[in-house]
């Protein structure tokens, strides 16, 4: 079984403020959570799987404004 992390190690792993993170869980954003009675716990597995979800830019962000242009 893996190990659960707090939403501050999120947080810091993500390089968020913890109101920021509490705010996206609020709002239905951000990686899935656990509830543990009043705890807010997260999987690794699952803030893994929603940074790799995430929009990224880079190169084809680049191309897409060279088209555009």
């Amino acid at each position: 079984m893996e190990a659960l992390l707090n939403e501050k190690q999120v947080a810091e792993t993500l390089g968020l403020s913890l109101a920021a993170l509490r705010r996206w869980r609020y709002e239905g954003r951000g990686p899935k959570f656990l509830k543990l009675g009043s705890a807010v716990r997260y999987r690794p597995t699952d803030v893994q799987e929603w940074l790799h979800g995430c929009p990224s830019g880079g190169s084809n962000a680049h191309q897409q404004s060279r088209r555009l242009g």
